[in-house]
């Protein structure tokens, strides 16, 4: 299998993959460990919320994300080298055990690094999607890639 370098990315490019059950176990046992919140641990207090039911933790929700994003990458080989952060993150939908959620992927932008010509940065868009066709997360990330050629100037 080939390996996709920074020469190889190609502005608006697009990828949709991924399904991830969303089970009711998964659920509070994630909450129970790292956001122990009412509403994301006993169906009694998230009745009395606007989420009505029980709901995963937005960072569940960007955990179960970035397994996705992490499996399409073992299928689709990357130089990649890991992420300096994301700008932006919002949670648009509650997700609930039963959901069955996928990613879309846009490649927004990409550049060579000015200080290290053999490192090239990237900027992409990552929506988690329902089985309703619903975003229920949406991400701007950030990406760091090697280049294929570092001595020829782009």
């Amino acid at each position: 299998m080939a390996m996709i370098h920074y020469e190889d990315l190609q502005v608006g490019q697009r990828q949709s993959f991924g399904r991830y059950e969303v089970t009711r176990e998964e659920v509070t046992e994630f909450a129970s460990r790292y956001d122990p919140q009412g509403f994301h641990l006993s169906d009694d207090a998230a009745a009395q919320t606007h989420f009505g039911r029980l709901s995963a933790s937005g960072w569940h929700t960007c955990a179960m994300t970035m397994r996705m994003l992490v499996d399409n990458m073992a299928d689709v080989q990357q130089a990649g080298l890991g992420s300096p952060g994301i700008d932006n993150l919002r949670w648009i939908k509650p997700v609930y055990p039963g959901d069955v959620l996928r990613v879309e992927t846009e490649l927004l932008e990409k550049r060579r690094s000015k200080s290290k010509p053999n490192l090239g940065l990237f900027k992409s868009r990552s929506r988690t999607i329902n089985q309703h066709d619903e975003i229920v997360m949406e991400m701007v990330s950030n990406g760091l890639i090697r280049v294929r050629n570092p001595d020829i100037a782009c």
